[in-house]
């Protein structure tokens, strides 16, 4: 049974609005395909959260080019996030590009750093290779679809082969208006490249809203993506994000995400570790507060010899707030001396609150190593009575605490501004 889902959208709308942005004809037939696709197509059934009556058709759709000048332009949140010794910086308002400075030296090495809009006109057949094709399915789910009928944003960053960009990359995605955010994001590093690639998120309305994000990140034999991520949506928007990594022979992926979102959440980090020797690290930061329902599945799916996955996941829930962490390590027949290990733990600040922590091992090889360790419980009266005695008030007290409990991960985040800026979120949050 599928769960029925009326857009205000049809599809002479879809094709007016990809005519008007001067789309190819592959990705408008994608878009109406995608359409066809939602009625019968049923939701994604995330373990233990019921998500059939979440907002996902309450939204406003458009586009608007809104540019400016500097940086000193932009909102103190925003201008918070950036981080002054990035040469290479994207600004995204509203799905569309409104600031960008690129380095000349990634430039000259024939990396190409552009927002999606621009890649459809000018890498139409490079980006048709890789657009929901290798990770990201349209087909996948209601969601999906919705995705792929109405994107309206985006990055695409291209690193050709044996090329290292040895300086990080940060876009930010900043929603200030009543569109929808629609934002698909796509990190190709071919054979023996790297990448570190930061994200941002975050809008300013509480007004209902969706985000639906879909992030393709592929990683060629021998090459390195490191994917931070610090998303910070507001109360009323409901998000989707799904990001998902196919990673080649000896290739490395680290996810390093912080989501911090104040609204209701599903999120699917997906690693498909192909290749022989194939490694990937998933770490997730995530608070819970008021009466948001947040539900964060990790998969690390091993096909290649001698792969390693690794998850790591740490979650606080306040109020009446309820957080879920699936962690699912999947070893395929074939993928012999592969090792999956897995751990989430979630704390709970108060009686209301609800976490749950569901580790998942898929094991279909005798030849290999998995582990498992996962833990819920509430503020150890203990450490709170220490600290308290110590004259140290309650409120400060909880927030010493959330910050031990979440350092183990955040402290093991790879790329420095993205554990900066985490810890900023994470302190206005606890407050």
């Amino acid at each position: 049974m599928t769960v029925d889902i009326k857009l205000p959208y049809d599809a002479a709308y879809v094709s007016n609005f990809s005519k008007e942005r001067g789309e190819p004809e592959w990705l408008l037939s994608m878009r109406l395909h995608a359409l066809e696709k939602i009625q019968v197509l049923p939701l994604p059934r995330p373990d233990k959260t019921k998500i059939d009556n979440w907002n996902f058709t309450k939204f406003k759709h458009g586009h608007k080019d809104e540019m400016i000048n500097s940086v000193d332009e932009l909102p103190a949140e925003v201008k918070a996030l950036v981080d002054s010794k990035i040469k290479t910086l994207l600004i995204q308002r509203n799905g569309s590009l409104a600031y960008a400075v690129i380095s000349e030296e990634v430039a000259n090495k024939g990396v190409i750093i552009t927002d999606m809009q621009t890649a459809v006109k000018r890498h139409s057949e490079l980006l048709q290779k890789y657009f929901m094709t290798k990770a990201v399915k349209l087909d996948e789910h209601k969601l999906t679809a919705l995705h792929a009928a109405l994107i309206n944003g985006g990055t695409f960053i291209y690193v050709p082969k044996n090329v290292k960009v040895e300086e990080p990359i940060q876009v930010i995605n900043w929603q200030d208006s009543e569109f929808a955010l629609f934002n698909h994001v796509i990190l190709i590093a071919e054979d023996n490249s790297s990448l570190t690639y930061i994200e941002n998120y975050l809008s300013s309305s509480e007004k209902e809203n969706i985000a639906n994000i879909v992030a393709e990140v592929i990683v060629g034999e021998n090459a390195t993506i490191h994917y931070g991520a610090v998303d910070h949506f507001a109360k009323g928007m409901t998000t989707y994000v799904n990001r998902r990594g196919v990673v080649g022979r000896d290739g490395r992926l680290e996810w390093a995400l912080g989501q911090m979102n104040d609204g209701n959440t599903i999120s699917d980090n997906t690693t498909n570790l192909k290749g022989d020797g194939s490694f990937a690290d998933s770490k997730t930061v995530v608070v819970g507060r008021g009466e948001q329902r947040q539900n964060f599945t990790t998969k690390i799916i091993h096909f290649g010899k001698h792969s390693e996955g690794f998850i790591l996941n740490h979650g606080v829930v306040k109020d009446e707030a309820a957080t879920i962490f699936n962690g699912i390590g999947k070893i395929e027949h074939g993928a012999s001396k592969s090792n999956a290990e897995q751990t989430s733990r979630v704390l709970m600040l108060s009686e209301k609150a609800r976490g749950d922590a569901n580790p998942i091992l898929l094991i279909d090889e005798d030849d290999v190593m998995a582990g498992h360790a996962a833990s819920v419980g509430r503020v150890d009266p203990v450490q709170l009575y220490y600290l308290m005695s110590r004259g140290i008030p309650r409120k400060e007290a909880e927030r010493l605490i959330i910050h031990g409990f979440l350092s183990p991960v955040v402290n093991e985040l790879a790329i420095d501004s993205v554990k900066s800026q985490l810890i900023e979120v994470i302190e206005r949050k606890v407050r």
